[in-house]
């Protein structure tokens, strides 16, 4: 018997004073079974004992991580796991569970006995009392963390929502999931080679280790970034033909027959790529550097909380050089106006994009866990305004700042990251046309009662480059093969009116933008704000708590 050999294996590794666990996590009726013939079994002892368990189960899993047992890498590399360790425990090996590993582990009780040559207990020496591990509370809302399982299920994706002000991680989705519980008493074969050998790879976090080409979701602020280095003007029209001649090579706008004339409100509105590869050539791959950083791309959202949280990559002519030994090209600089190329951006960092634009342009300091530094929503708009009366009286351009001194500025000041907010208001403008007017690329998601109106743009990006014959055929996306289908997303904040919440949708291999990822934002959107009022009262009591 496999279990009978596993349990002498464990028996002979061990010293013979040690308590061997032979069984663990047993039903109520095997339990029950154990103590009716206990008197048969000499020398083993049934206990009930505190473990793990994870109600929500696929739910929260990339979120707050698992619990196994203890490795022997655990206990090299931990010092806290190495004094603490007893047989079965279990310790955090990733997500918030591995962060927070030695706030949670707490102390087992402990029982000193005297033993004979045989391991025979004689007396008892010794008993000290456990103490438990830290509480640790997150600004995560449950009901919206399980709505997003359900909108992703059958997909390959993730959503994020944040609060524009505090930062505060609503909810934070990656899928395909799994039930951490199979983790507790080691995972059969069988289930985990279901779980790793899934093509829609339920194990890695998407919202924070996935890099992805924005698509278009960066017009936004490629569009800000012409506007504050006054490379173009909002009445700035380019003629769209449906594609773009430059050097030998063929930029096609995703609208075959163009879009005609087109001003800047009008480009982000219908998406138009042939504007974008216009703007993107006068800005240059430099400016648009910093503009991108300085609103969260480039750069871990959660900072040291998540160990496999990505920085992703806002490419320059610096990087190009340093990374391939070769200088910039143009056509890199056009592809990159339209989110593809070397651009890779984390799902969170475009909701952490979306929300610093949606609060008029201030940086903010994402959050997961409820702590005693958070600030109120009202001390927060305080300080926004006074980083804006405070940047008028000193007329310092903040374009010309690196992204090095945003960062590392003081992080209680909530920061402007324009020049002029009449350019961020113009970008938010035009984000609410193309999803409330007519033509614009989310038009059919939108909703029309002000509560829950909301602004966003969609992208769909690129895997691999369209052939001629492809573009000619153009196929469904049903019938292109999975891994070949374009990545699906939604960018957006509600409500327009005093808007509150930022979210990204990202469905990968989706297809398009507009006809997957949008129409899941919608539901998102008014399960947030309808749930907003019990989730405020939550927040004040948590600042008064504190």
């Amino acid at each position: 018997n496999k279990e009978f050999l596993k349990i002498s294996k464990k028996k002979r590794q061990q010293k013979p004073w040690e308590t061997l666990i032979i069984s663990e996590n047993l039903t109520w009726d095997q339990f029950s079974k154990v103590n009716f013939y206990l008197h048969e079994l000499s020398g083993a002892k049934p206990v009930l004992s505190v473990a793990r368990s994870y109600p929500f189960k696929e739910n929260y899993t990339h979120l707050l991580g698992y619990v196994a047992q203890a490795s022997q890498n655990d206990l090299l590399n931990n010092e806290n796991i190495k004094n603490k360790h007893v047989p079965g425990l279990r310790v955090g090996k990733s997500g918030l569970e591995k962060t927070f590993e030695n706030d949670l582990i707490g102390t087992n009780s402990v029982q000193r006995y005297e033993v004979n040559a045989y391991g025979k207990r004689i007396n008892q020496i010794d008993f000290q009392e456990g103490k438990k591990g830290k509480i640790i509370k997150l600004t995560v809302d449950t009901e919206v963390q399980k709505f997003c399982n359900e909108l992703l299920a059958d997909k390959a994706g993730s959503i994020s929502v944040m609060d524009i002000y505090t930062g505060e991680i609503i909810a934070m989705h990656s899928s395909p999931s799994f039930d951490p519980n199979l983790f507790l008493y080691g995972i059969s074969i069988d289930e985990w080679k279901s779980i790793t050998e899934n093509p829609l790879k339920p194990l890695i976090n998407k919202t924070l280790s996935g890099l992805y080409s924005p698509g278009s979701t960066i017009k936004p602020i490629v569009a800000l970034s012409a506007l504050e280095n006054n490379v173009i003007s909002p009445n700035f029209k380019v003629n769209c033909t449906g594609k773009t001649e430059m050097y030998g090579q063929t930029y096609h706008c995703w609208k075959k027959k163009g879009h005609g004339v087109v001003d800047l409100r009008n480009a982000i509105k219908q998406s138009c790529d042939s504007y974008f590869y216009e703007m993107s050539r006068r800005l240059g791959v430099d400016r648009l550097n910093i503009t991108a950083t300085n609103f969260g791309l480039g750069n871990k959202v959660l900072g040291n909380l998540y160990m496999e949280e990505k920085k992703g990559l806002i490419p320059s002519t610096k990087w190009k050089k340093d990374h391939f030994g070769k200088g910039w090209v143009l056509g890199e600089t056009l592809i990159t106006g339209i989110g593809q190329g070397y651009i890779q951006t984390t799902p969170l960092q475009l909701c952490l994009m979306i929300a610093q634009l949606a609060n008029g342009g201030f940086k903010i300091f994402p959050r997961i866990t409820v702590d005693g530094s958070q600030e109120s929503l009202e001390k927060i708009k305080y300080k926004m305004a006074q980083s804006l009366n405070d940047s008028e009286k000193d007329d310092s351009s903040i374009i010309k700042k690196t992204a090095e001194e945003f960062f590392n500025q003081d992080e209680k000041k909530y920061t402007k990251l324009f020049k002029n907010q009449e350019n961020v208001k113009f970008v938010l403008d035009a984000i609410f046309a193309s999803t409330n007017e007519w033509r614009g690329t989310s038009y059919k998601s939108r909703i029309e009662d002000p509560k829950y109106q909301f602004a966003g743009k969609t992208g769909t990006a690129q895997v691999k480059r369209i052939t001629e014959l492809q573009r000619e055929l153009d196929l469904d996306t049903s019938q292109i093969p999975y891994e070949d289908r374009d990545h699906a997303w939604y960018i957006a904040f509600a409500p327009y009116k005093n808007p509150r919440y930022a979210f990204s949708v990202f469905v990968e291999h989706g297809g398009s933008g507009s006809s997957v990822a949008a129409p899941l934002a919608k539901k998102l959107i008014k399960k947030v704000i309808d749930r907003h009022e019990g989730r405020e009262k939550i927040r004040k009591s948590n600042l008064i708590e504190i």
